[in-house]
């Protein structure tokens, strides 16, 4: 390759990447441990390169989707065949084809609890208004609290 197309020597200490992408000193030695990652050593300093850069970024993200950390090796491993990237790609794609079907299933049973939690809340404050209907504010507030302290997630206004 010639060098002037070759990325620079740019190297990231375990401070920069943890900055940027997020996340603890701790995820980081802890991928290194699994040989997720493999940063140089400049004495007892972890040295980042790109490559480790690349790797982590993909690391979260498969992480992000549900991956397991043996897949998301398994996935890195193939980066070094020397195929172009072909069968990387290959097992990546049925990866992640497994991972939106397993998220629809996911979401299915999801949507299904929701639907059954909203009709038991429409049960229980129709007995509620008929028996006690001193007791409909509190759940109102509690409702509010809940919501609050989700952050008032779109997901929470169900």
């Amino acid at each position: 390759m010639p060098l002037e197309l070759r990325r620079p020597a740019r190297t990231f200490t375990i401070r920069q990447l943890c900055q940027e992408f997020k996340c603890t000193p701790r995820a980081l030695r802890f991928y290194e441990d699994k040989g997720l990652l493999t940063p140089a050593r400049d004495g007892m300093n972890r040295v980042y390169s790109y490559k480790d850069r690349a790797r982590l970024q993909l690391i979260l993200r498969g992480k992000r989707v549900g991956l397991s950390l043996q897949e998301i090796g398994e996935i890195l491993d193939l980066y070094e065949v020397g195929d172009n990237c072909a069968a990387q790609n290959a097992r990546s794609l049925a990866k992640f084809r497994e991972r939106i079907v397993a998220l629809e299933v996911q979401r299915k049973d999801i949507d299904d609890a929701i639907d059954t939690l909203v009709e038991a809340c429409n049960r229980l404050e129709q007995h509620l208004a008929n028996t006690r209907p001193d007791l409909l504010p509190q759940a109102a507030d509690y409702d509010q609290v809940l919501r609050a302290r989700l952050g008032d997630h779109p997901e929470a206004a169900h």
